[in-house]
């Protein structure tokens, strides 16, 4: 039985990508599955699996004897765990730096001392705005704020220590995640949850800001193929899907709910608002055999049927 420990993994992309496992993983039947999570606003029990396959622990990746009891006890990991609302980091950094730096330099360290394979979670937004053309993999990182620099940091760190220790380490870069059990304060949940109740829908700026949107079960197929296939060293990132102007994405779903565009309302821009994300995923198409099943209008309608059913 292979044992895998998630980090974060009662959050929006870890509970799905522990679903994702115990459905799609060649030898899902075999999977032990160990969830840590600090169980913060973000993370919540009730998003993982009733399966005698997946135990929770409560901790945090900042607890280095915890990490390290983990890591030595699995075959691999994922870390997802993170602080990852920018708002919230404008707001605060250090808890951004604490986490996700700190926490990573944990895992890290005791990947090393285990020889354990580690897939890192990261995201677009190290490599800054993309005025034009695409990022890949060799991109400058550029972060524009403290959770995109302190994400940057971590990835850092974790090339170190494959360059330095040959720790086993793959990068993952993502665009912006959608899907269910998301956390209310990104955007699609946000804009969806405030139509239905007809509140005011916030837009930053002017909304022509540009997103690229991947559905969280694709990213999970290619984190899954990561950790497989991957080369130790590398990134690899997943995006170049579907890219869309916030304002669009919001009009969209207003008229698709049927509700007037008089509730959109424009506030005062994000500080250090990134306009453009765009990152190219031919490595991972090529190398890992990557292939995204999910477009995004289709998704976005299931995803508005389950928001009206859930409320």
């Amino acid at each position: 039985m292979a044992k895998v420990l998630i980090t974060g993994g009662a959050g929006f992309i870890g509970s799905n990508l522990v679903s994702y496992l115990l459905k799609n993983h060649p030898e899902s039947s075999q999977l032990d599955i160990v969830v840590l999570d600090a169980l913060t606003y973000a993370g919540d029990p009730r998003n993982l699996p009733n399966s005698t396959q997946v135990s929770l622990v409560v901790g945090d990746v900042r607890n280095q004897k915890l990490v390290e009891q983990l890591v030595s006890s699995v075959d691999m990991v994922y870390h997802l765990a993170a602080e990852s609302h920018v708002d919230r980091s404008i707001e605060n950094s250090l808890i951004f730096v604490d986490t996700n730096v700190l926490g990573t330099l944990n895992i890290l360290e005791a990947g090393r001392k285990f020889g354990k394979r580690i897939v890192l979670v990261s995201t677009d937004e190290v490599y800054g705005s993309i005025a034009i053309g695409f990022a890949s993999e060799d991109y400058p990182l550029n972060p524009s704020s403290p959770y995109s620099a302190s994400k940057a940091a971590a990835d850092l760190l974790a090339i170190s220590y494959y360059r330095t220790y040959g720790a086993d380490i793959i990068i993952t870069r993502s665009a912006n995640n959608y899907g269910p059990k998301q956390y209310p304060e990104k955007l699609i949940p946000l804009i969806i949850l405030k139509a239905l109740a007809r509140d005011k829908v916030p837009v930053y700026g002017d909304g022509t800001n540009i997103r690229d949107w991947i559905h969280v079960n694709d990213h999970c197929q290619g984190l899954m193929l990561a950790m497989a296939s991957g080369t130790s060293g590398e990134i690899y990132n997943f995006g170049d899907i579907e890219h869309v102007r916030n304002i669009d994405l919001v009009k969209w779903i207003l008229a698709t709910l049927n509700i007037s565009e008089e509730i959109i309302e424009f506030v005062p821009d994000r500080q250090g608002h990134d306009f453009r994300y765009a990152i190219n995923s031919d490595k991972a198409r090529i190398k890992l055999n990557w292939k995204p099943q999910h477009d995004l209008n289709a998704s976005m309608l299931e995803l508005l049927d389950h928001y009206r059913n859930s409320n």
